[in-house]
């Protein structure tokens, strides 16, 4: 075969540092915009981007080129540079967790993922974003280390 050819949907998962509800509620659709632009910009198509204001989701294709734990790095270092600058508080700093939950998405599951990340502010109305990783990582037969998970 001459050609490379993938299609590799991810859903991305992570946190504010400490699950804090930093990001500023007035910001929340301008950030996941500025998300999706960066993903968009390094050969990952953003397919929905949304969370609430201590986590945040994303769904895109993983570009043939792209190594994944350096596109979570970059859209992390990007977004939070941005919102330090955009939010201008300088009593807090905003930062990310450390870790993140990456998880494969077949193409017949993609329409469920987009209408779960585009409910989240309902979902969590209900369900905490550490239940809900609990319940990803048990769906997809991932061992959550509990001592790494809400640090």
């Amino acid at each position: 075969m001459s050609q490379s050819l993938a299609k590799i949907y991810i859903h991305l998962v992570f946190s504010t540092k400490g699950r804090t509800d930093t990001i500023p509620m007035a910001n929340l659709e301008d950030v996941h915009a500025y998300m999706a632009e960066i993903f968009n910009n390094h050969g990952c198509p953003a397919i929905q981007v949304g969370g609430t204001t201590n986590h945040v989701h994303i769904l895109f294709l993983l570009g043939k080129q792209v190594n994944l734990s350096e596109m979570v790095r970059t859209v992390k270092s990007s977004t939070s540079r941005w919102i330090n600058e955009k939010t201008g508080n300088p009593f807090r700093h905003f930062a990310w967790q450390d870790g993140y939950g990456a998880f494969s998405v077949s193409n017949s599951h993609v329409d469920a993922v987009v209408a779960y990340i585009k409910g989240q502010e309902e979902h969590h109305k209900k369900v905490s974003f550490q239940d809900e990783l609990r319940r990803i990582c048990e769906l997809y037969n991932v061992n959550l280390d509990e001592r790494y998970a809400w640090d």
